[in-house]
């Protein structure tokens, strides 16, 4: 029995370390752009999207779809991005172990 309340009392610990984990990962920024600039996106390490830069001589090129094109493009690459800062975290905290759910 001892043996399985160790178990419980590690379990704990780890949980409280991943919550912590996720909470900081929300203040950390990853950016991404596109169009050599002409679009850049910020996403945090909790995977949302923070901020849009659009440089306006895209808006005035009145070419909307290569703006969403750009936008797109930079959105799905900050979130990659995100994606790899979080995996990067929780493994320091997971030693490595993969956890369904987790990430």
């Amino acid at each position: 029995m001892k043996g399985m309340n160790e178990m419980l009392r590690q379990a704990q610990i780890m949980q409280k370390k991943l919550l912590a984990t996720q909470e900081g990962l929300k203040a950390k920024v990853v950016e991404a752009a596109s169009g050599g600039g002409m679009v850049t996106v910020q996403a945090n390490g909790g995977q949302e999207l923070v901020s849009v830069a659009i440089d306006p001589s895209v808006v005035a090129s009145g070419d909307v779809e290569m703006l969403q094109d750009l936008v797109l493009a930079a959105a799905n690459e900050a979130l990659k991005k995100a994606k790899e800062l979080m995996e990067q975290e929780m493994g320091q905290v997971t030693g490595g172990m993969r956890i369904p759910g987790l990430f």
